[in-house]
């Protein structure tokens, strides 16, 4: 008996940082088991694509304008209590990690980290 394909997750990038977004989306893109479904600029965006494009999981940066990570994290969960959020950001401040988890993050893993870990940690964040 053969096994049906997973098909990709559907991967959300919430970044104002529109080159680093990109190239996070490009590295993305290498997986197959990934599919990028958006960008969104600032955490009002992140809230409102989250639902339109289906997204199996946010990766949500901390500190963006309009909204941050933490309140467009909350009202993500608040829409939708099975939300995969994984938080990427530059602090590793105890109290961020903090509040990203009682905002409902699921994951939390630093820029510096991005390449050996991020990917794993899209797959993790996703079967929980």
């Amino acid at each position: 008996m053969t096994t049906q394909p997973q098909p990709p997750l559907r991967v959300l990038i919430a970044d104002d940082h529109h080159l680093f977004a990109e190239a996070l989306g490009l590295t993305l893109g290498t997986d197959e088991r990934l599919e990028v479904v958006g960008y969104a600029r600032d955490g009002k965006e992140a809230v409102r694509l989250a639902a339109a494009r289906r997204a199996d999981v946010v990766v949500m940066d901390l500190e963006m304008p309009v909204m941050d990570g933490i309140e467009a994290t909350r009202l993500i969960r608040e829409q939708d209590a099975g939300a995969c959020i994984l938080m990427l950001t530059g602090s590793d401040s105890r109290e961020d990690v903090d509040h990203a988890r009682q905002a409902g993050a699921t994951g939390y893993v630093t820029k510096d980290r991005i390449a050996a870990e991020l990917v794993d940690a899209i797959l993790e964040v996703a079967e929980r």
